[in-house]
């Protein structure tokens, strides 16, 4: 039981965290829960892509830029491989952090890792968004 201080009346505490957990504002695993959350979510829309992103690379098996374009200029195929390109890079950056955090111990080369984390899935995911862009735009 917790004092409510606008009223001066007691209150159950509906909290499961700890006192020092609450003073952190963090739950059990910190912020695990969200990015445990994001992760899945990312493996499914992989899961559901992966067939479709197939299809689209045997048919451009063989071609040339024209022919690419010609087959990237279909605003479905271009969605469906802007979707893929989004969420792998997303799913790789989650992953990448997980991992930098499991297992790297010095606090400052971690934090530098993580930015570099970060940095390096966005750029990835830029020229990657860009490329099918470009290419669907047919410029």
């Amino acid at each position: 039981m917790s004092i409510d201080e606008s009223h001066g009346s007691p209150r159950k505490s509906s909290s499961m965290r700890t006192p020092l957990g609450r003073v952190r504002n963090l739950g059990a695993s910190g912020s695990g829960t969200s990015e445990f959350w994001h992760q899945r979510i990312t493996g499914v829309a992989l899961t559901l892509l992966i067939v479709p992103v197939i299809a689209v690379v045997m048919m451009l098996l063989g071609r040339n830029q024209a022919g690419a374009t010609q087959i990237l200029g279909s605003p479905l195929v271009a969605i469906v491989m802007l979707l893929f390109i989004i969420s792998s890079a997303w799913h790789m950056k989650i992953g990448m952090q997980v991992v930098i955090e499991d297992y790297m111990h010095n606090e400052k080369l971690k934090l530098v890792a993580i930015m570099a984390n970060g940095f390096f899935s966005a750029a990835v995911a830029l020229a990657s968004v860009y490329a099918i862009l470009k290419m669907s735009s047919g410029v």
